[in-house]
């Protein structure tokens, strides 16, 4: 089965929203966190409401279908970098879907970084293992139905919604276009 490298062409490519889904393609899924607060008399259970986990893991092969066509994608390390930095540049991060159908307001990426050092991040304090080059996330949802959908289970993890150019169709345009600069060029210095 063919592997695809899904690259970053130009600033129009890129992440345009963070879906929550049951099955997230990464195979990572996310944590929610809570935090109690206390109060002079009485103990309150306020949750933060923010769900942690990985958008894009450098390398991981994800397996794709279309129609009879099976292969698999991945992007590179420096590909999840850029892609992070361009969601965040875009002012994409409010933009959120529930298995890539359905658009919802009420939820915010209010933190990213890249994983420079697995063993130090703190991403490992909540339990990940994950490898260095990982774009980590971390939503915060207001919405009350998907974030008692969240936490009952319903959705595991992040997805992410974009644009991302095919490096070896890129390679293959580049080749067809040389070819046909070549013939062009023969066929002027043909007819002269």
């Amino acid at each position: 089965m063919r592997i695809v490298e899904l690259v970053i062409e130009k600033d129009l490519d890129g992440i345009d929203a963070v879906s929550l889904v049951d099955a997230p393609a990464i195979e990572e899924n996310f944590i929610a966190l809570a935090k109690e607060y206390k109060m002079d008399l009485a103990e309150v259970d306020a949750e933060k409401r923010i769900l942690m986990g990985a958008a894009l893991i450098p390398n991981k092969q994800i397996y794709r279908k279309h129609g009879k066509d099976e292969f698999y994608v991945f992007f590179s390390e420096n590909t999840v970098k850029k892609a992070s930095e361009l969601f965040l540049q875009n002012g994409n991060q409010s933009n959120a879907t529930l298995e890539h159908k359905t658009k919802f307001n009420g939820a915010t990426v209010v933190e990213s970084w890249i994983i420079d050092n697995p063993e130090m991040d703190k991403s490992k304090n909540y339990g990940f293992s994950l490898p260095k080059g990982t774009w980590m996330i971390s939503m915060k949802i207001e919405d009350d139905k998907v974030w008692s959908d969240a936490k009952d289970g319903k959705y595991k993890g992040f997805s992410i919604e974009g644009y991302f150019a095919d490096k070896l169709e890129m390679s293959l345009q580049d080749i067809e276009a040389e070819n046909l600069i070549n013939e062009i060029l023969n066929i002027l210095k043909d007819g002269k």
